[in-house]
């Protein structure tokens, strides 16, 4: 019945389009016209599976080969994965223990046995991070750059949890191996006998979910493992982690974020080279000889001279030096065309394009500074992290370190390096806590810090909120204060530090009157530079009233 409906809807569409005299006529928007500017765009209507499917690998060859071989695409690749990882997105554990109001009996026992507990997951966290790598070759957090670097590049990367065994002498029985793309192979859609399918290489079961990825055994593009081509493994899905960052609805396989630039930077590659060709011919001083008899009796000697030197001229070219030439002959230089003076705006508009595709800052592509000042800059680092922290939480965070630390905290208890009460029934209490993402550097630190003092002061921000924004826990940072206030007093170490702003507001300038009247608080001059007390007018003088007039 539905497909008689939508048949017969379809035919109506027809006849009103007929009727109206079809969109090429001013019917409907402009935007989907086929008329004479827009018939010959006719773009695909396939989902973006499906494109991927067809032109995935293609498209992620080349990027690959322009991060390998293009300056601008590498340059591309270590400035998104600098920025969005930097020397790694770390964990701040929350202990689930309760801990009480300060003025209740037992405050200080609880506060201090869920530190305890936050301190023993620390200290078995940073000691398991420098071997998590099963190959061995770096920490985590340099798989979580590698890991930014495969998500820029081809649009996703694949990380395999790999238990290990107690013997093996770790922290805790688990490292993390990278897959690269090519490994799961595009073209493997295929249904299964158990009513799953397979699309893309994931296997899905009968309500979409992912239950297995079907690997090549080793990269199909390595050559030192031939020998183990073709072999094709299952690995259930609970032992991988899908990293990618899809585009559009139902899209399940990455898309490299390098594909709205390939072809401006393969054209761009292309062009630079001419160029190139074209200032080493001009370095080339050539002199060019014309005779305008060559085949002359005169000229026999001379043209069997040339011709044992393959036309090459026997005159060299020295300081002082002074040749005479035969009757006829004349000396010309090579005068190739010069780059012109549109060639730098050329390439500023190019590259400026490329970076709109890519979503990173002109100097963080290009390197070039020579227009950068304090507010483009300013601007463009603003909107490069705003863009960059939505990849760190919806997309590093949620993919790749939260199922790490659940996967870290299974292990260390199935190991015996943790023994929590109450973890094996109810994980998720024990898996609490805040991805402190590396510092966001500015132009200026100096506003910043005094942005950052006025708005804890003022109580817009919690300090620790500012602590953790700069990559540090706050809770860690406390008692290194502590620490080193209590180690300088042991010392006699006097420091002078700095005066907060909160007591620089609230107290009374040195040698004052204590009865004098409150001091005026200070505010922000409007440069934002200084701060200074608001200047308060005197208050005006009384008039005395005027003599009435005396009386005749």
């Amino acid at each position: 019945m539905l497909e008689r409906a939508g048949r017969a809807l379809a035919s109506a569409g027809r006849v009103l389009a007929h009727a109206f005299g079809g969109l090429s006529d001013g019917i409907g928007l402009e935007a989907g016209r086929m008329g004479r500017r827009l018939g010959s765009w006719i773009p695909s209507r396939v989902h973006v599976n499906t494109l991927i499917n067809q032109s995935g690998p293609n498209t992620l060859a080349r990027a690959r080969y322009l991060a390998r071989n293009n300056g601008y695409a590498f340059s591309a690749v270590e400035c998104f994965a600098a920025n969005l990882i930097g020397a790694g997105i770390k964990p701040s554990w929350k202990s689930p223990l309760p801990v009480p109001e300060i003025e209740e009996d037992g405050a200080d026992e609880a506060a201090k046995a869920a530190s305890d507990q936050k301190k023993s997951v620390h200290e078995l966290w940073a000691t398991w991070v420098t071997e998590a790598d099963a190959e061995g070759i770096t920490n985590l957090y340099g798989l979580q750059k590698r890991v930014a670097r495969e998500l820029f590049i081809a649009g996703e990367v694949f990380v395999r949890l790999r238990p290990r065994y107690i013997e093996d002498g770790l922290s805790i029985p688990l490292q993390l191996e990278l897959l690269p793309s090519e490994q799961l192979p595009l073209w493997l859609t295929m249904p299964l006998s158990n009513g799953n399918w397979i699309r893309q290489g994931i296997e899905f079961d009968r309500i979409g979910r992912r239950v297995a990825y079907h690997f090549w055994r080793v990269n199909p593009g390595d050559i030192t493992l031939a020998p183990k081509f073709g072999e094709r493994v299952r690995v259930p899905a609970s032992q991988i982690l899908h990293i990618y960052d899809p585009l559009e609805a139902g899209q399940i396989r990455g898309l490299s974020r390098l594909t709205p630039a390939i072809v401006t930077l393969w054209m761009l590659d292309l062009y630079d080279d001419a160029e190139l060709e074209r200032k080493k011919t001009a370095a080339l001083f050539s002199v060019f000889i014309t005779r305008p008899d060559p085949d002359g009796e005169f000229f026999d000697k001379e043209k069997q001279s040339a011709s044992t030197d393959d036309g090459v001229a026997g005159v060299k070219l020295e300081p002082g030096s002074a040749h005479v030439l035969l009757p006829g002959e004349d000396v010309k230089t090579a005068t190739p065309a010069e780059s012109g003076q549109s060639y730098e705006p050329f390439q500023y508009r190019i590259l400026t394009r490329v970076c709109a595709a890519l979503g990173l800052p002109y100097a963080g592509v290009t390197g070039d500074m020579v227009k950068a000042n304090y507010g483009n800059q300013r601007a463009a680092m603003i909107e490069a992290r705003r863009r960059g922290e939505a990849v760190q939480k919806d997309i590093i965070v949620v993919q790749l370190c939260l199922p790490v630390f659940r996967a870290f905290m299974d292990f260390a208890h199935i190991g015996g390096a943790l023994n929590f009460d109450g973890y094996a029934d109810n994980p998720r209490d024990y898996l609490r806590m805040d991805w402190i993402p590396p510092r966001w550097m500015w132009i200026d630190p100096l506003k910043d810090r005094q942005a950052e003092i006025l708005a804890v002061d003022a109580g817009f921000k919690a300090r620790s909120q500012v602590i953790e924004e700069e990559g540090n826990d706050a809770a860690e940072v406390d008692q290194r204060i502590a620490e080193d206030a209590a180690r300088a007093d042991r010392l006699g170490i006097q420091l002078s530090g700095t005066q907060s702003l909160r007591s620089i507001i609230g107290s009374a300038p040195p040698d004052s009157d204590p009865n004098a009247e409150p001091v005026e608080h200070l505010v922000p001059d409007p440069s934002g530079k200084t701060l200074k007390a608001p200047t308060k007018k005197p208050a005006p003088k009384p008039t005395p009233p005027k003599p009435a007039p005396a009386k005749p």
